[in-house]
């Protein structure tokens, strides 16, 4: 399954991604040349992973049936200090909160999306280590 994206340079270094219909502003801040009118490219790397993992770890507690009320990813990328300045390390955080919502299942739906179905992830860990933490609230 092939996937097509366009981006085009807009001024500057601002430039906008296309793919199926959406756009996403990708610039520098002013220090690097930009005027901050969008992500980073490497931060979007970040967002693709959170977004990926997401969607994975909710279809799947859906199914198991659990009750959450809320959920986010923290996702902090430690970089190289020298160029390309790859991620050398990516930690993700993911906090759920709900009612009833047993840990262990959360914890069986993260593995699944990091070790099965999540594609971002997949291709993140050939290229740096993945940290995970899971924090689970019960909903007051």
């Amino acid at each position: 399954m092939a996937a097509l994206a366009t981006v085009t340079w807009k001024e500057g270094i601002h430039f906008v991604g296309t793919s199926a219909g959406h756009t996403v502003d990708m610039d520098g801040n002013t220090d690097a040349g930009g005027q901050d009118l969008g992500f980073a490219p490497m931060r979007l790397l970040l967002v693709a992973f959170g977004g990926c993992t997401g969607m994975d770890v909710i279809s799947i507690l859906k199914k198991m049936r659990q009750d959450v009320t809320h959920f986010e990813m923290e996702l902090n990328g430690t970089r190289a200090t020298e160029h390309p300045k790859v991620y050398t390390q990516i930690e993700i955080v993911y906090r759920l909160r709900g009612r009833n919502l047993a840990r262990d299942m959360v914890e069986k739906a993260v593995q699944l999306s990091e070790d099965k179905y999540c594609s971002v992830g997949a291709m993140l860990k050939k290229a740096a280590p993945i940290v995970t933490r899971i924090e689970v609230e019960e909903e007051p």
